[in-house]
């Protein structure tokens, strides 16, 4: 078989590595980037001795030069607590990372998929999102650098596809979970699993009835490599998420009899920007791609919580 050199950047993150694996399973060559702000050595660290992985420390926000076949930029924090911790670096990382890569997949004629994010369509006044909602965003607010720079991001990837002809993906990833989450990313199901174990009280914002759709992270990585295999003429953008609509409260709740935690449920001040509603219309996905998430979330939730059990001992 042709084996394909692929570029992951971000690789040695949550998804990255996930997507890492699942590439060299099935035959092919991954050059994984990362600067190791969010993502860890310890998520490829298993992936280290196969013949053709390759592990490189290198910032999207400079130029990066090599010969492949396909790209998968992933590399950008995508917690509020990391991407809000440095915003001028997140913008950064979105708009100059999305201009190296596609300069890289212009150079050598690869084919780029672009990680875009439900937060394009910012607190949502229509529901479910489909692809075509131009989303209402607060470009001002604490979430902007990376609604904002995602939304650049996509630009760019629709900019050199039709100034240029590269050859670009865009995919919009809602609320993803699973095993090698960061346990302080301070996004809602680690959050959730690390206090539950911890035996300490749950935190929902207000009565926590802002819903939200949860997809396992092999759904995700299923769904990439399906939009990365569809004709040139389909660039998305394609929504990859469950549709399945869950309250933060039944979340909570569910994480604590899944867990036999003695953990309360206490209500804090909602945040600022904080969408009320978010659950993706995946029509698009299931017509173009032939793609619907098969994990629910009970079965995904006990394979993250044994991970965390692990980690956390």
């Amino acid at each position: 078989m042709h084996r394909k050199k692929i570029l992951v950047t971000g690789g040695a993150g949550f998804v990255g590595s996930h997507l890492c694996e699942r590439l060299l399973n099935e035959g092919q060559e991954v050059y994984c980037l990362d600067n190791y702000f969010t993502g860890q050595k310890q998520n490829v660290v298993h992936l280290m001795s196969h013949p053709y992985f390759e592990l490189i420390r290198h910032d999207v926000t400079q130029p990066f030069f090599i010969e492949v076949d396909e790209i998968y930029n992933l590399a950008c924090p995508a917690s509020p607590v990391h991407y809000q911790y440095n915003p001028i670096k997140t913008m950064k990382t979105s708009v100059m990372g999305a201009i190296n890569m596609l300069g890289l997949a212009k150079r050598v004629k690869a084919k780029m998929l672009q990680a875009s994010t439900s937060e394009v369509y910012g607190d949502p006044k229509v529901h479910p999102q489909v692809e075509s909602y131009w989303g209402n965003v607060n470009p001002i607010g604490e979430r902007a650098c990376y609604d904002e720079g995602k939304r650049a991001a996509e630009t760019l990837c629709m900019n050199y596809h039709q100034q240029n002809g590269v050859r670009t993906k865009i995919i919009r990833i809602f609320n993803t979970y699973g095993p090698r989450m960061h346990p302080n990313d301070g996004r809602v199901v680690s959050n959730f699993i690390v206090q539950a174990l911890q035996q300490k009280d749950l935190t929902v914002y207000g009565k926590g009835l802002q819903t939200r759709s949860f997809q396992y992270v092999d759904d995700l990585v299923e769904g990439m490599i399906r939009l990365m295999a569809t004709s040139d003429d389909f660039i998305g953008p394609v929504n990859i998420g469950n549709p399945n609509e869950f309250t933060v409260r039944q979340l909570a709740e569910l994480v604590i009899s899944l867990t036999g935690s003695s953990s309360k449920i206490i209500e804090l001040p909602l945040p600022s920007d904080d969408p009320m509603m978010r659950r993706p219309d995946i029509s698009l996905a299931q017509k173009e791609l032939d793609w619907s998430p098969t994990i629910e979330l009970k079965e995904g939730l006990e394979k993250t919580i044994h991970y965390f059990q692990s980690i956390l001992n």
